[in-house]
């Protein structure tokens, strides 16, 4: 990937910021890293810029929005129809993402129901498409670890960068 953006302690504290406190408008997010209000509104606008922030809605959580029953499913799809698979799957209402992979299987799938009969019918749903060959599917039983970015993140931050007087949490 080119154009890599490298993200500074300034950057991370401001999306560590966000996470934490994600309705807190720039003069809160000046307040909390200890910057001035127009330095983090510019932060901000180069982070939405590069593509780093692509979104302010809110954050889902679909088992408690009465769809517990998940799986993810591996995809064997037939020679060059990634771009078939890709149209099929954006029409199927319980897939959560999809992901091409390298390895035994081609796609790999997260899926959602509100039951066991519902996960059923998205796996009908998916095998429905010309262009999958076969499909495996694992039930999740729970979620050990959640989506998360920001130890990543604070792991490749440039040190020194930013303010010298924040602190990191």
């Amino acid at each position: 990937m080119t154009g890599r953006r490298s993200l500074d302690a300034l950057d991370v504290a401001l999306l560590r910021a966000l996470r934490e406190n994600p309705r807190a408008g720039a003069l809160e997010l000046s307040r909390i890293t200890g910057v001035a209000r127009a330095t983090v509104s510019a932060r901000l606008q180069r982070l939405e810029d590069d593509g780093v922030v692509t979104g302010y809605g809110p954050d889902v959580d679909v088992a408690a929005a009465g769809f517990g029953v998940q799986a993810f499913v591996t995809l064997e799809i037939a020679q060059g129809a990634l771009e078939d698979v890709q149209r099929d799957l954006e029409a199927i209402p319980g897939l959560l993402e999809a992901h091409a992979t390298t390895g035994s299987g081609d796609v790999l799938c997260r899926v959602a129901a509100s039951s066991h009969e519902g996960l059923q019918q998205v796996l009908v749903d998916l095998n429905r498409s010309s262009a999958i060959v076969r499909s495996t599917s694992v039930v999740a039983l729970s979620q050990l670890v959640p989506w998360r970015t920001l130890p990543l993140l604070e792991s490749e931050a440039e040190p020194g960068a930013g303010r010298s007087g924040m602190t990191r949490s």
